[in-house]
């Protein structure tokens, strides 16, 4: 009991007395590009292990206030194409632009970019005010405390604020995880599965904040297993199979009965 005690405390001096960075815009001046040029664009994109091509010339272009919904079976490579649009693994060959931009996992860069990954990687000894807070920090956010509980506001977890991450449920805790992808303003927002232990109040707001952040500008790419879900939000969808895109439609040219079907098929045809 008294290790725990001692490292939620020392954990909660971290994220009271960490220096407060100076904010900078999520898009440089330098950076800003016409309303109808792409925010977010993968050109080409590869990434092999070993012999193996987890990806395998992705290419996709998203402007400003889409949204593609991406589909595919396990192991098809959706995972770590989020990670390579996130700045945060570098692709074997190809680029991701961000903004007309090149992106080189800077800090800049990824200022611009929220992810919600799979796992929540939150920490459980931290309430979860401090784990959002501690994220806001590090992104540079002007006024942490209260970007903080304006996202979880918007989660609907404002008053779970001063709750240790470890004794919420996992339904709660991905809302949490939300809220921290969202503090920062981000420009792109990649989401990995975000309906996952998600209950139907939470599945409402969360979809009533991915239409809202659309609607404002933000440019989303959503990964999921439900074609329902993701189509009710996408302006794109895509089907991911063997690290290749396999199929790109705009959403208005999608029936989604036969879709449905069709997807079925892809992934049952697979091997």
């Amino acid at each position: 009991m008294g290790l725990r005690s001692s490292t939620l405390r020392a954990r909660a001096v971290i994220v009271n007395r960490m220096p407060l960075a100076a904010a900078s815009p999520l898009i440089s001046a330098a950076s800003v590009t016409a309303p109808s040029a792409p925010m977010l664009e993968a050109q080409g994109v590869t990434r092999v292990y070993g012999r193996r091509k987890a990806l395998d010339g992705v290419s996709l272009s998203l402007p400003a206030g889409s949204c593609l919904a991406l589909f595919g079976p396990n192991g098809a490579g959706k995972t770590t194409l989020l990670r390579i649009l996130a700045g945060l693994l570098r692709p074997t060959r190809g680029t991701v632009l961000l903004a007309g931009s090149p992106t080189r996992g800077d800090a800049a860069a990824r200022a611009q970019v929220g992810l919600l990954s799979h796992q929540s990687m939150l920490y459980d000894a931290l309430t979860v005010r401090e784990n959002i807070v501690f994220t806001a920090r590090l992104y540079g956010v002007r006024d942490p405390l209260a970007a903080t509980d304006a996202s979880l506001e918007r989660l609907g977890m404002l008053e779970r604020a001063e709750q240790p991450v470890r004794a919420l449920s996992r339904g709660l805790q991905q809302r949490v995880s939300i809220a921290r992808a969202i503090v920062h303003g981000p420009r792109v927002l990649l989401l990995d599965e975000p309906y996952t232990g998600l209950d139907e109040a939470g599945a409402g707001a969360l979809t009533s904040l991915l239409s809202e952040l659309r609607a404002q500008g933000a440019t989303l790419v959503l990964v999921t297993h439900n074609l329902a879900e993701g189509l009710a939000l996408a302006t794109q969808a895509a089907v991911m199979r063997a690290g290749r895109l396999v199929r790109q439609d705009d959403r208005e040219a999608i029936d989604g009965a036969s879709y449905a079907e069709e997807y079925r098929e892809m992934v049952t045809n697979a091997g």
